[in-house]
C-alpha cells in the first residue's frame, strides 16, 4: 500500500504545483494587462478584477495545500523545541496532528455548508456573471486536502510513537 500512496502523493504534488503555476501566471498576467489597459492605453475594462479574484482564490488555497503537504505551514511551538526524548516528541507530534485534524474537520464542515449555501442560493459576480461557488470551491478543495494531510500526519505520528515506545522498551531491557 505504501508505494501506491507514495505514487499518489507525487501525482497530487505535481497537480498542485501545476495549478499554483498556472494561477500565478493568471494573477500576474491579468493584473499587468489591467494596469497597461487603464494607465497606458486608457481603456476601461470590466471583469478583469473578477478573474484575478478567482485565480487568486485558487492560488491562495493551492498554496495552503502545498504547504500542508510539505509540512511547511506556519508552526509556532516552543514546547517541541524543548523536548529531547524521542517518545515525548512523537507523542507531542501525534497530539498536535490530532488537534489539527479536528480543526481541519471543522473547516471541511464549514466549507461544505458555505458551498451548499452558494449552490442553493446562486449568486454571480456583477460583470462576468461567474458563479460565486467557483471561488468557494477552492476553499472546499483546500479544506478537504488539508484534512487528508492532517490524517496523514496523525498516521505518521502514531507510527513514530510506536517506534519510539518500542525503542524505550529495548533501552529499558538493556540497562
Amino acid at each position: 500500500m505504501q508505494p501506491f500512496l507514495k505514487a499518489l502523493d507525487e501525482k497530487v504534488g505535481w497537480l498542485l504545483n501545476a495549478v499554483a503555476f498556472v494561477t500565478s501566471l493568471l494573477v500576474m498576467g491579468l493584473m499587468l494587462f489591467l494596469i497597461l489597459a487603464r494607465y497606458v492605453f486608457g481603456w476601461s475594462l470590466v471583469g478583469i478584477l473578477e478573474l484575478v479574484m478567482l485565480a487568486g482564490m485558487w492560488l491562495y488555497m493551492t498554496g495552503a495545500l502545498i504547504a500542508s503537504r510539505r509540512h511547511e505551514h506556519l508552526v509556532v511551538d516552543f514546547l517541541e523545541l524543548q523536548l529531547r526524548d524521542a517518545h515525548l516528541k512523537a507523542m507531542h507530534k501525534t497530539l498536535v496532528a490530532v488537534i489539527v485534524t479536528v480543526i481541519s474537520a471543522c473547516f471541511v464542515f464549514w466549507a461544505l455548508r458555505m458551498l451548499a449555501w452558494g449552490v442553493q442560493r446562486p449568486q454571480h459576480t456583477p460583470e462576468l456573471s461567474i458563479p460565486l461557488w467557483v471561488s468557494q470551491a477552492a476553499i472546499m478543495v483546500a479544506s478537504v486536502g488539508c484534512f487528508c494531510y492532517a490524517l496523514r500526519d496523525v498516521w505518521q505520528g502514531v507510527a513514530e510513537w510506536r517506534a519510539a515506545r518500542s525503542g524505550h522498551a529495548l533501552a529499558g531491557e538493556e540497562s
